[in-house]
């Protein structure tokens, strides 16, 4: 029963990561956009569905913004303004109502029994987690300021996340 309780959990775990917004440019179950608004400024979003973690989340517009810094020829970032776009959704299933019942006859009369059972409405609310940052790329390592080194953190979050 043991081993049994743990193949469910691996399985249950494997079919949530399954369903995570993977790294991926926008679209239906989310992903990132990006705008560059100079030469070295880039803004980046990154959004997840409901089975993606804050976590993920900010990592993958990390990446994003090493990957934009590497393409644009400049080795390093930093993050000048991050805002929290995450947003709850909320879904509301219709109720129902099922009738049965009985009819039965004796002579010239009938009699019905019946029951009816009511499901209400269910309301599911999903937590949907986003980031926006705003970052600025630099050629060398700047003095005073605190820069991601575009490189490592591209080669870091590929890793954690098994990405080629």
């Amino acid at each position: 029963m043991r081993a049994s309780t743990i193949i469910a959990v691996i399985l249950l775990g494997t079919l949530v990561t399954a369903c995570a917004t993977g790294y991926q440019s926008e679209g239906f179950t989310g992903g990132f956009r990006d705008t560059q608004l100079a030469p070295d400024v880039f803004r980046i979003s990154f959004s997840g569905n409901a089975f993606t973690s804050n976590d993920r989340v900010q990592d993958f517009a990390l990446l994003r913004a090493a990957e934009l810094t590497l393409a644009n020829n400049f080795k390093y970032f930093a993050v000048i303004n991050s805002t929290d776009q995450s947003r709850t959704e909320t879904y509301v299933s219709p109720g129902s109502a099922r009738t049965s019942g009985t009819v039965s006859t004796y002579g010239g009369t009938a009699h019905y029994s019946g029951t009816t059972t009511y499901e209400p409405p269910q309301v599911d609310t999903y937590y949907k987690p986003g980031v926006g940052l705003m970052v600025r790329a630099f050629p060398s390592k700047p003095d005073g300021i605190f820069v991601f080194d575009a490189e490592f953190i591209t080669k870091s979050i590929r890793s954690k996340y098994g990405i080629q």
